[in-house]
């Protein structure tokens, strides 16, 4: 048998909250064609990541990457960095 982990789902979001120690909110934001209208349609979902270090501030575009539970909400991890807040 291999030790190969399941795949794993990244996402990429933006940063909302950083005020917790070692966790941040991701808000990540997928675009859809509605299926009758055709019309391009928006949702948003909120997911709590741990940032090891604090390194993630508020504007941060972050990828996570999904991970064992950490807590009761907490099921992502920060993979990387994309881009910095002005």
């Amino acid at each position: 048998m291999s030790d190969k982990k399941g795949l794993r789902r990244v996402l990429t979001g933006t940063v909302t909250s950083d005020k917790m120690d070692n966790t941040v909110v991701v808000t990540v934001i997928r675009r859809f064609r509605h299926p009758i209208y055709g019309k391009f349609v928006q949702r948003r979902k909120k997911y709590m990541a741990h940032d090891a270090g604090n390194q993630c501030k508020i504007g941060d575009r972050v990828a996570i990457e999904e991970s064992r539970p950490m807590s009761k909400r907490k099921r992502w991890v920060v993979q990387k960095i994309l881009e910095r807040a002005m």
